[in-house]
């Protein structure tokens, strides 16, 4: 390891050990070629998308604890769709509780489906069916 990457990687053990908070946002940003292989997307796609569902997805802090960020709930929804792990799994890798994924996860598909359908789903909203004829030879 050089120390170039020592550099990199010690703040990040420090944000963790002294904040108990660490992203994956922040280790990707270490090598920006791994967000490709992580999340199966480029930085750039994914900054769109979470600029899209923020809005549906943000959550209020309350008095017991802070809310989890949109963009670490993006990521762990997208990390699922990419390897299909169980929610007991991806608990190390996004330091999230596998019960608040299960919330999580859908409520993010959701967000991701509503915004994403009208551009990319196209989808008559009505199907007339009794004008659909058969020709027949």
């Amino acid at each position: 390891m050089s120390s170039d990457e020592d550099d990199v990687v010690i703040p990040l053990l420090w944000q963790f050990l002294v904040n108990n908070e660490i992203n994956e946002n922040n280790q990707l940003k270490v090598v920006p070629k791994d967000w490709q292989n992580y999340l199966r997307m480029s930085e750039e796609t994914y900054l769109n998308l979470l600029s899209l569902v923020t809005p549906l997805i943000r959550k209020n802090d309350t008095v017991m604890r802070k809310a989890i960020p949109p963009h670490e709930r993006l990521t762990a929804t997208l990390r699922f769709l990419a390897t299909g792990r169980s929610y007991e799994d991806l608990k190390f890798s996004t330091i999230i509780s596998p019960q608040a994924l299960s919330s999580i996860i859908p409520e993010t598909c959701e967000a991701i489906y509503e915004v994403l359908s009208k551009k990319y789903l196209k989808v008559t909203k009505t199907l007339n069916i009794c004008n659909v004829y058969f020709y027949y030879d």
